[in-house]
């Protein structure tokens, strides 16, 4: 792998309205924002990458002003690999993180110009990035229908069904009733035969965890995820992951040291980083690794636009082991137009790209009716 030495990084900030909106148990989704990166190096190579930016609703413009800041001081240097990039960086802006107090939106826009320059470096090297990040032969991965709202989900996730799905996550932290309602519906609806989980998004104590999983064990969950806050003492994770009869699931809200920790520890069976939200490949490829050696399922989180579900396509498919791919069932223009027919669902899985790098070149031109701000360092 030869050396890094960026010229230019841009960052597209874009906002796709939608007609239903999206709720989960911390609140509501109105539109889908994402955040491209573009990465071009001094011989005129390019690749592309994003940054989560889900939440505020200007977290997509204050996420890609965050790029080409901190993008500045990348230009013209030289670097040995990604790796040496992402750590160099990420050492380099600790004191930033300090002085402002945000160490997720930094993060993020890290991770943002992380994949872009793993995309770079695979399409220099012309193999698929899952090959570049030391993958073999993968040709399909299996996925998950995941966004599914508390509203009549059976009914939602039989149309899924229809379509090819064979896994559903459905998300709770409504109320006990209408969590177990719920999830019991699915399971009637959609029989024994097809995979089922659970997302609290963070909303249960304790004692609420402990009283939903005892009552839903019967259904045959695959995982219960996020079941309560990532902060709350150790020992009461300790002690959900001993009572519960579901597999624990997590990981999209851990960062480093912490990350690592929970996909070598036996609290989570379930680890789901989301490489749009912190590391990047470069931190989150050795969590991939160590989860899978331990015999655990690495199931990247994936909830924004195109350029994310590809790249936690192709982290998956460099980790290997039985994890499944969350894709988000929603309408997304932000998803569409840059994925186009390159994942046809078939029997609950998609194909791999095997094209260089992600497999897929964005068209800014597509996508310019939703762009709310460009901004680069060069």
């Amino acid at each position: 792998m030869t050396t890094i030495r960026l010229a230019a990084i841009e960052a597209y900030a874009h906002r796709v309205p939608i007609k239903d909106p999206i709720k989960v148990a911390f609140g509501t989704f109105r539109d889908r924002p994402f955040v491209l990166v573009r990465v071009i190096d001094d011989s005129g190579a390019e690749g592309w990458g994003e940054s989560w930016c889900n939440w505020p609703s200007v977290g997509a413009e204050h996420r890609a002003r965050l790029v080409a800041d901190i993008g500045e001081r990348l230009i013209g240097r030289e670097f040995a690999s990604p790796h040496a990039l992402f750590d160099t960086l990420s050492r380099e802006l600790e004191v930033l993180v300090l002085q402002t107090g945000e160490v997720g939106p930094i993060a993020q826009a890290v991770a943002g110009i992380d994949i872009a320059v793993w995309d770079m470096m695979a399409r220099r090297q012309d193999l698929p990035l899952y090959r570049a990040l030391g993958g073999t032969s993968a040709r399909h991965v299996p996925v998950y229908a995941t966004g599914i709202n508390p509203d009549q989900p059976e009914t939602y996730a039989l149309a899924r069904r229809d379509e090819g799905h064979r896994a559903f996550k459905l998300k709770t932290g409504f109320g006990a009733e209408l969590d177990r309602r719920n999830l019991a519906a699915m399971r009637a609806a959609l029989g024994s035969d097809m995979t089922l989980m659970m997302d609290a998004n963070q909303s249960l104590d304790l004692r609420s965890a402990e009283q939903l999983a005892a009552d839903t064990g019967a259904l045959g969950l695959l995982w219960f995820e996020e079941a309560m806050r990532i902060d709350v003492p150790a020992e009461q994770w300790q002690t959900l992951a001993t009572s519960s009869p579901i597999p624990l699931a997590g990981g999209e809200n851990l960062r480093g040291e912490a990350l690592m920790q929970a996909a070598c520890g036996d609290v989570l069976q379930v680890i789901q980083p989301d490489i749009t939200k912190w590391g990047g490949f470069s931190g989150n490829h050795p969590v991939a690794q160590a989860a899978v050696a331990r015999g655990k399922l690495f199931c990247p989180h994936v909830f924004g636009g195109g350029v994310a579900l590809l790249a936690g396509l192709h982290i998956l498919a460099a980790a290997g082991g039985k994890g499944l791919l969350e894709l988000d069932c929603h309408p997304n223009a932000g998803r569409e137009l840059i994925v186009g027919d390159a994942l046809p669902l078939t029997a609950g899985q998609v194909p791999v790209p095997q094209g260089p790098g992600l497999g897929v070149t964005p068209s800014l031109s597509a996508l310019e009716r939703y762009r709310t701000l460009a901004v680069s360092a060069r």
